[in-house]
């Protein structure tokens, strides 16, 4: 069976792109901060439109459509479902809502996710909402000609019970683990959810619900505000090409996780970037470079030298990152290691 262990999160041997994705993404996390404290009402109107965003995205990506004008009906409450693709969409905004409203006091187990999943099919009717399949299933793909193929099994209907508590379990002590950065722990928790595939139906949009529910409980809630399962089903190819490398060879243990870390985190990064682009002409409170720089030192899985954080801040110079690591060095927040061109920075 399938062991869940994220333990190799603490092993320090991070690809050099996750380590320069996790600083980027954390820096624009402090911009977007401040921003909302000053813009609350921008921040409002944004999530809004973000939600009928992610209802309609979600739901594309398993082939669910209706049109704009039914969408954004639905999702503000201004009329009930006329069909059966409606009553989905509908399902999905409960679920969503119920996330939005009180992710702080859902946490990641068994009873939540099953009842996540009892909301987002209930309304379309499905007697199998909140219940784990019972029927073995799997992940076909059609080639060119129309030819199917079995692509992957997941974990068999008598085995899903008890893999999905060992997922809560291991989920639970990696989050209670200091050396383990959430970040990049949820794209991993998520993974496994979907090569379980627990239910019979809905685990694609459930895994986008708990990848929100997961991130939001972290600080990370770009997603309220720019749809993260817009940017999904945007770059969907992308999307499942991570899939299908970091699912093979799952069932025994010798997958990679790292390339749908990647896609999950570039997914995350791509909503950051667009709040903080909906924000360039917006003036007001904005966030010094004194303290984009602490944030990217502070927020770093790993000792970085200057021209990193150059890089990783190209518009703020040298001279002035500089002298910011040179005051956080002498209050005590961060330690300088090696020397010259080697040296490196990082959290005391």
């Amino acid at each position: 069976m399938k062991r869940f262990d994220y333990s190799f999160l603490d092993n320090g041997m991070l690809p050099a792109g996750l380590v320069n994705l996790t600083a980027n993404i954390a820096a624009l996390k402090t911009m977007a901060g401040v921003r909302k404290e000053a813009y609350a009402q921008i921040f409002t109107e944004l999530e809004a439109v973000a939600k009928v965003q992610s209802v309609k995205s979600s739901n594309a990506i398993e082939g669910i459509v209706t049109s704009d004008e039914r969408i954004a009906a639905i999702v503000n409450q201004n009329s009930a479902p006329l069909n059966h693709n409606e009553a989905e969409i509908a399902g999905y905004r409960d679920a969503l809502n119920a996330i939005h409203l009180g992710f702080d006091h859902i946490d990641f187990t068994q009873q939540n996710i099953l009842r996540l999943h009892e909301i987002m099919m209930s309304i379309a009717g499905y007697e199998y909402g909140g219940q784990y399949k019972t029927d073995n299933n799997v992940i076909l793909e059609v080639d060119a000609d129309g030819n199917r193929r079995v692509r992957f099994r997941p974990t068999s209907a008598a085995e899903t019970p008890k893999a999905m508590e060992q997922l809560e379990l291991a989920y639970l002590a990696a989050r209670d683990d200091a050396n383990i950065n959430q970040l990049l722990l949820i794209p991993c928790v998520i993974l496994d959810f979907l090569c379980i595939h627990p239910f019979r139906d809905g685990n694609g949009r459930m895994s986008r619900l708990l990848s929100l529910l997961l991130l939001y409980k972290n600080g990370y809630d770009a997603g309220k505000y720019v749809s993260f399962e817009e940017q999904i089903n945007n770059y969907k190819a992308y999307y499942y090409e991570a899939l299908r490398q970091s699912s093979a060879g799952w069932d025994t243990n010798e997958n990679s996780y790292f390339p749908f870390i990647e896609n999950f985190l570039s997914t995350l990064y791509m909503c950051y970037k667009e709040l903080d682009k909906r924000f360039a002409v917006v003036n007001g409170k904005k966030i010094t470079k004194k303290a984009r720089v602490e944030a990217t030192v502070l927020n770093s899985l790993t000792p970085l030298s200057k021209a990193e954080i150059c890089k990783i801040l190209p518009d703020v110079s040298p001279t002035t990152v500089e002298a910011v690591l040179g005051a956080m060095v002498k209050s005590g927040s961060v330690q300088h290691i090696g020397s010259g061109r080697s040296t490196r920075y990082m959290k005391k």
